[in-house]
């Protein structure tokens, strides 16, 4: 990201910052950053496309600031081969250089335009890019050593949520590489480094900041704002997600959803859910669930713990603890698709008589639910499929006895 002056015009928006130097900061609209920027506005992404390298520390394309990146990023990312996920990656030149390196690189940007050309910079590395939301990244149960974020995390709307939710992408003991700042003199923008800091404090095991303002050649000129990079490195010690499932009855049928676009089991069915928070306790985290999901407005005590299953999708992914709530149709209001980008509709299916494209671990659970279990493992093996199939192994064991 470029200084916020006059004389020196923004760079386009991965490294976002406005056009107007003298306009003030502050937040936006809903879906926007700070100062109403077009964080939400497609076209303006797909448009920066096309000089965004022209930047140096963009493209890269100066020798000696491409050398001064890689230098810092050998010391920011794993001694051997990690796994690195590049959130809002733009043209994929970090992505390049980390693959260079001898990583495993997944870039995601919301900008077309922006992948295509990642794609082509890292055509034959190990390598992959998709388009999606940097704040929820579309990786399904797929796990990382990195989350490299540079010049991104500012101008989201929720920089705490997001921050939860990719330390939540991450192998215990993995790390967060965060190149942040705050530019301009006169009505400067950003994330200072203190409030970083303190955003990523009850996440992390350690964190260290590392002062990146006298690197004139990381910038390709001199700098007199702040820029660093904080890095945070997470317990080592295991960890769960822990998911919350709601399970909507109505008489004999239960209320399933079809997710979609979320890069995890899209076109199956299964409960509408999510996870829990951090500081959020799973009666919480369901209601929220069920409001953001549903539109439903529930009281904890509207909801009774059903099923607890600990399991596991395929490898390599890791284990989560499930916990089912049920509730009665007609509690809190008329259910209705509230994330249709997350979901392609809701539809009333029996549960004696359940459809088999479903996620095959909440089908295990809603049948156990059935069966009057209370307690459940269900462990997929490798080469496992994430769908149910009636022909595949059942994985769901028990661990109470039977009413």
């Amino acid at each position: 990201m470029s200084t916020q002056t006059p004389a020196d015009p923004s760079p386009q928006p991965r490294d976002l910052t406005p056009d107007d130097p003298g306009r003030p900061a502050g937040p936006g609209p809903a879906g926007q950053g700070p100062a109403g920027l077009p964080v939400a506005d497609a076209a303006y992404w797909e448009a920066a496309a096309e000089t965004f390298d022209d930047e140096p520390d963009h493209g890269l394309r100066d020798p000696a600031v491409r050398a001064a990146w890689a230098a810092r990023l050998r010391t920011w990312l794993p001694a051997g081969p990690a796994e690195v996920l590049d959130l809002g990656c733009g043209t994929g030149s970090l992505a390049l250089l980390a693959a260079e390196q001898g990583h495993r690189v997944l870039g995601v940007d919301r900008s077309p335009r922006m992948i295509e050309r990642a794609r082509a910079k890292l055509a034959g590395r190990d390598a992959a890019f998709l388009v999606g939301d940097a704040a929820e990244p579309p990786v399904g149960e797929r796990r990382f050593d990195v989350v490299l974020v540079r010049h991104l995390l500012w101008a989201l709307p929720d920089p705490a949520a997001a921050l939860r939710r990719w330390a939540g992408l991450l192998v215990p003991g993995g790390r967060l590489v965060l190149v942040e700042g705050r530019w301009g003199e006169a009505d400067p923008i950003g994330i200072p480094a203190d409030e970083l800091t303190r955003l990523v404090g009850p996440l992390a095991e350690r964190t260290a900041v590392q002062d990146l303002t006298r690197e004139a050649v990381l910038w390709g000129k001199e700098v007199r704002d702040e820029r660093y990079v904080l890095l945070a490195d997470l317990p080592r010690r295991h960890t769960e997600v822990v998911d919350v499932h709601l399970v909507v009855r109505r008489g004999a049928e239960v209320l399933l959803a079809r997710r979609a676009g979320t890069g995890y089991a899209d076109g199956l069915l299964n409960c509408p859910s999510g996870h829990a928070e951090d500081g959020e306790d799973v009666r919480e985290a369901v209601v929220r669930e069920a409001a953001e999901e549903l539109g439903l407005r529930l009281a904890p005590e509207d909801v009774r713990a059903a099923l607890v299953m600990q399991h596991r999708a395929p490898p390599p992914a890791r284990p989560r603890i499930g916990w089912f709530f049920e509730v009665a149709y007609g509690t809190g209001g008329e259910p209705w698709n509230r994330e249709p980008d997350k979901c392609a509709g809701l539809a009333w299916h029996r549960l004696d008589a359940l459809p088999d494209d479903m996620v095959a671990y909440c089908r295990a659970g809603l049948e156990g639910l059935r069966a009057g279990h209370r307690f459940l493992l269900h462990w997929h093996r490798p080469g496992d499929p994430i769908a149910y199939d009636p022909a595949s192994p059942g994985r769901a064991v028990p661990l109470d006895a039977s009413p």
